[in-house]
């Protein structure tokens, strides 16, 4: 027959088992999920462009825009310091 410790160890699988089929079912929701903005996201851009806006301009500012001043301070600096040395300033 089966001993306490092989029951628990089973018992302790089909938890594991259950426990890994919820996360994977959650992630692919959530990668459904995110497929959904990022379409929603494409869409706004492209209405964006439609309307005459430059869409790269706007890329560049949602990327600026996540940065603090100090960070965008710091790129702008370096920037500046390679275009010098590219002779572009």
């Amino acid at each position: 027959m089966f001993s306490d410790t092989d029951m628990g160890t089973e018992a302790s699988q089909t938890i594991a088992a259950g426990q890994l089929r919820a996360f994977i079912e959650r992630i692919e929701r959530l990668e459904e999920e995110k497929k959904t903005v990022a379409d929603d996201i494409k869409d706004v851009y492209a209405e964006a462009k439609g309307t005459g806006f430059d869409t790269k301009a706007i890329r560049t500012l949602i990327r600026l825009r996540k940065q603090d001043q100090a960070e965008r301070d710091e790129a702008q600096t370096i920037l500046d310091l390679y275009m010098a040395a590219m002779g572009m300033a």
